[in-house]
């Protein structure tokens, strides 16, 4: 702990400097609106000087961009009006999709991200295609990982594209109360970036160095108002639904139907907070999460995609280790175990949730819901609360506190006193400098829970030193054998680990190869409750090259130590003699993986490995095959299979999982997607179809039909039929 206090004191008093820019762009205020056609032609717009100058980013990031953009703004007391025009070098575009919030990579877009509180953490993105499809996300943790794309998130605004010879023009209408911003401000921070499929390049108006990601916050412009923001004149958002479903459990020979009538309502506290209220949720997910093939001993994380959870997530869900010890885990919010310990859904009565700031420099977060007592399956009543607090520090980086319960609010027979609480409380802070250069995060959380009085804390650092040609890591975790979090995710306690990391980039002239690196990243953990006896480690020895034609290939060899505590069978075989435990196995194993150009029609990734497994072999292939007809259909595949041959006496398994998906978008508001899905660890064979028409601007009717079966006798499993409408109403 000492070295962990002297890791977070040292970083607190970190300064560095960074590149600094004075790209700006003016942003008048104009009496009368804009009217959205795509045509640039008011006054207005011809008497307004745009941001241009744009950098490359792929595949040099020191030259400018060869198809320019340029990108004019213009605000009244109720919207930001946006004028863009996107140089290129004919119009054959790359649209895959009229699907809304579509992903980046190999398509032809443009990009705007607005940090309004000028903080480098936090953003609003919006974006288009030359189709005018849009999409919008939050972005959070200052834009140092993929992660923090909340790709959930959904606002009512306005696009309209025009398609030319040589380029095309985008105009969007969004309204102010879309954001969240101090009122009387006049400056936000400001950068975009768009891809043009043809000349092959990504470029950005502030120039961003390929060491950081594209969409990193660090590195941006200014808008300046030509007058300071009025208050938000946010709507109260009113969000009913009705849900109809019926369904069969063939295996239990038990029906189901129900109607379901619930919603949500939206507020806007001042001009930076929400106040979210939910009342008889319903929380299910019309597109079933994909299955994976799991041949470890922990869980999976999956993502939450609920909307209730979508804005301002990070405050909540990103304190401590993702991987090992995450506090808050929304998703275990309306699940929890019956008598029999098996994990079934749990009515939600109620909810609130307080999110955003309070100022600049300090934002807070209240979450409290209460789940539906259960009787039969002897799960009580019980409130779910998060309360944070997180305020920055010097230029990019903050310091957060949380405090987290969970507690039955009744009493019952058969709850026990050690299952009446769980409770944690905890401090982070996430390092960020000026220029991204240093990033890092430091936390401390203890739990307390009825008769547990040691060993209930956990804590954790990461440091790491990023440059053109080198990356450095120094991290580690810390959890206690008795640290406890209901609410959050942990794959297992009495661990100590450590993940250094050594990363050399190479930047080659003249080549196919646009960039490539050597990596190693060995991982150790310790068992602190048995004399820090080791119980794994891993050496990724990894080769990495990125092709001027955006392809990618991978080359890895994984050195591995295993130390089964118990017997395991890693095949999951039913009624298999499982490996024994109280004994230690080393197994290496080489991988190879390679993602071809997606810019092309077809398009795949395959994943050959092969290698030594515990005391056997595993040889495993993992592909994904795509193909469009742009832009109404898109078609893929997704086929895994693993060999595991483990000596005599212990089983042998071939797994395999297959999942094909088709996607029709008839237009911009009706799709339809079906998703077939083969696994043999899990027995089963599915199909999800969705029909989806979005009627109104952020309100949709969904038809979903979900059927499984058994494989192994094609027996049917579950079969359900879901109708839910959902209608956004601004008051």
């Amino acid at each position: 702990m000492k070295n962990i206090l002297f890791f977070i004191t040292f970083f607190f008093a970190i300064c560095t400097f960074s590149q600094t820019t004075n790209k700006s762009v003016s942003v008048n205020f104009i009496e009368n609106p804009i009217i959205l056609d795509a045509e640039l032609s008011e006054d207005e717009w011809k008497n307004t000087e745009g941001a241009s100058g744009f950098w490359q980013y792929f595949p040099l990031d020191s030259v400018q961009g060869k198809q320019q953009a340029s990108i004019k703004f213009l605000f009244d007391d109720d919207n930001l009006y946006v004028g863009i025009k996107v140089n290129a070098l004919a119009n054959d575009f790359i649209i895959p999709s009229l699907r809304r919030d579509f992903r980046a990579g190999g398509s032809d877009n443009i990009t705007l991200l607005f940090d309004t509180f000028n903080d480098g953490t936090n953003a609003f993105i919006f974006g288009t295609n030359p189709y005018g499809v849009k999409r919008e996300m939050l972005l959070s943790g200052g834009g140092s990982e993929i992660r923090g794309f909340t790709m959930a998130w959904d606002t009512k605004w306005q696009c309209k594209t025009a398609i030319k010879e040589d380029h095309y023009i985008v105009e969007m209408i969004i309204p102010l109360s879309a954001f969240k911003y101090r009122e009387g401000e006049t400056r936000w921070r400001f950068n975009s970036y768009h891809f043009d499929t043809q000349d092959n390049e990504r470029n950005t108006w502030v120039n961003i160095p390929q060491n950081q990601f594209i969409f990193n916050l660090a590195y941006m412009g200014e808008m300046i108002f030509e007058k300071p923001l009025g208050k938000s004149k946010s709507p109260i958002s009113i969000i009913p639904y009705v849900n109809a479903i019926t369904a069969k459990d063939f295996k239990n020979n038990t029906a189901k139907t129900d109607l379901k009538f619930g919603g949500d309502a939206k507020f806007t506290v001042g001009n930076s907070m929400n106040l979210d209220l939910t009342l008889n949720p319903d929380f299910s997910q019309v597109e079933v999460d994909q299955q994976v093939t799991n041949l470890t001993r922990f869980e999976i994380s999956l993502p939450e995609r609920r909307q209730f959870f979508i804005e301002n997530s990070d405050l909540f869900a990103d304190f401590g280790n993702s991987r090992d010890s995450n506090p808050f885990f929304s998703r275990r919010i309306g699940i929890a175990k019956d008598a029999n310990n098996n994990i079934i859904e749990n009515d939600i009565i109620a909810g609130v949730r307080l999110s955003g700031k309070v100022n600049n420099n300090l934002r807070v977060g209240l979450l409290t819901m209460q789940t539906a007592e259960d009787i039969k399956n002897e799960i009580p009543t019980v409130n779910n609360t998060v309360i944070t607090l997180q305020q920055k520090l010097f230029s990019r980086s903050n310091i957060s506190v949380m405090f987290i319960n969970k507690q039955a609010t009744k009493e019952y027979d058969f709850l026990t006193d050690e299952d009446k609480y769980n409770r944690i409380i905890g401090i982070d802070y996430r390092l960020a400098s000026e220029d991204n250069s240093w990033v890092g995060k430091y936390f401390f959380h203890k739990s307390f829970s009825p008769g547990i009085k040691d060993k209930d804390y956990s804590a954790g650092f990461s440091t790491q030193y990023i440059n053109r040609d080198f990356s450095l890591r120094l991290s580690g975790v810390y959890v206690g054998d008795n640290y406890e979090s209901d609410l959050g995710f942990l794959r297992r306690t009495d661990i100590f680990k450590m993940t250094p990391n050594v990363t050399r980039t190479f930047w080659p002239k003249d080549s196919r190869v646009q960039k490539h690196s050597f990596s190693v990243t060995p991982i150790f953990i310790w068992k602190p409750d048995l004399n820090f006896k080791n119980s794994d480690y891993a050496v990724i020895s990894r080769w990495k090259a990125n092709f001027m034609n955006t392809g990618e290939l991978t080359v890895e060899m994984n050195n591995r130590f295993t130390y089964l505590f118990g017997d395991f069978d890693p095949t999951g075989t039913e009624g298999a003699i499982a490996l024994p435990g109280d004994n230690g196995y080393k197994y290496t194993n080489f991988n190879v993986s390679y993602q071809s150009d997606q810019r092309k029609t077809f398009s795949y990734r395959i994943q050959p490995s092969a290698g030594t497994f515990f005391n056997g072999k595993k040889y495993s292939i993992a592909s994904n095959l795509a193909w469009r007809i742009q832009p109404n259909f898109s078609g893929s595949i997704q086929i895994n299979y693993d060999k595991i041959n483990l000596p005599d006496l212990f089983p042998d398994a071939s797994i395999l999982l297959i999942g094909p998906k088709i996607d029709l978008t008839f237009n911009k508001s009706l799709f339809w997607s079906t998703f077939i899905q083969y696994s043999s660890q899990q027995e089963n064979f599915g199909v999800n179809t969705r029909l989806q028409w979005r009627f109104a601007p952020l309100s949709d009717l969904f038809i979903v039909y979900n059927d499984n079966y058994y494989s192994n006798n094609f027996a049917p499993r579950f079969r359900s039929l879901n109708l839910k409408l959902t209608y956004w109403l601004n008051i």
